[in-house]
């Protein structure tokens, strides 16, 4: 029976700690590595729609490229206290223009070519009918929402800058990927139940101690003390 609580005692220790730290490093992960946000405009319809709940994962903003859509910190002259989510359109050193007219279509340019968006809202990719012509400086980018006719962008800022947003405002970069927040909500899952596991185990090692102490018999004599 001793050696039983013992071991308990051991497994819950080696159990409860193994969880701990895999649930505290997940989680430091988690925060380090990726956000959440529910969309609460329609300024990015119809790719994403108010209410859908989106994961973005930070990075280096040497990473963005064409056509990824990035949450932002919000320039002061946005008048919006908190993150952003638009496409990057411009990069730096790009030349983004609107519009052309390709076919009965008009088109935003990058560097004098037309570009594809099957994403903007109703084919519409210019929505405000108001032209620009910037050229992108470095380490600052060109942005714009996916339904044109109502979204706060670039465009309406082309006096700071031709509009652009510094690089580092981008917080993160919206994912469709899931596997991997998928696999470490699993590893903290995995790790709290390892906690409660090791919780268990130890009430199990005192129940079995407290047992064993209560089934000692009693001494056939008394006993003085010398």
């Amino acid at each position: 029976m001793a050696g039983r609580g013992r071991g308990l005692g051991i497994a819950a220790l080696v159990v409860g700690l193994l969880g701990l730290v895999l649930a505290i490093g997940t989680f430091a992960h988690m925060r380090a590595a990726y956000g959440a946000s529910t969309i609460r405009s329609g300024s990015m319809a119809p790719t994403y729609e108010p209410g859908d709940r989106i994961v973005w994962e930070h990075v280096d903003g040497s990473e963005l490229r064409h056509g990824d859509i990035v949450m932002f910190r919000a320039p002061e002259s946005y008048g919006v206290d908190g993150l952003l989510m638009k496409r990057v359109i411009g990069v730096g050193g790009d030349r983004v223009a609107c519009c052309t007219l390709v076919g009965s279509q008009e088109r935003v340019t990058v560097n004098g070519k037309p570009i594809a968006e099957p994403y903007v809202h109703g084919g519409d990719a210019d929505g405000a009918h108001q032209s620009y012509d910037v050229k992108v400086p470095a380490g600052r980018l060109f942005l714009l929402g996916d339904y044109r006719a109502n979204s706060q962008d670039s465009r309406f800022h082309l006096d700071e800058e031709g509009g652009t947003v510094s690089v580092d405002a981008v917080r993160g970069r919206v994912t469709d990927a899931r596997t991997a927040p998928a696999l470490l909500a699993t590893a903290l899952l995995l790790g709290g139940v390892l906690v409660l596991t090791g919780i268990g185990l130890g009430i199990g090692a005192w129940a079995v101690r407290r047992r064993k102490a209560a089934q000692l018999p009693p001494a056939p004599w008394p006993v003085q003390p010398v």
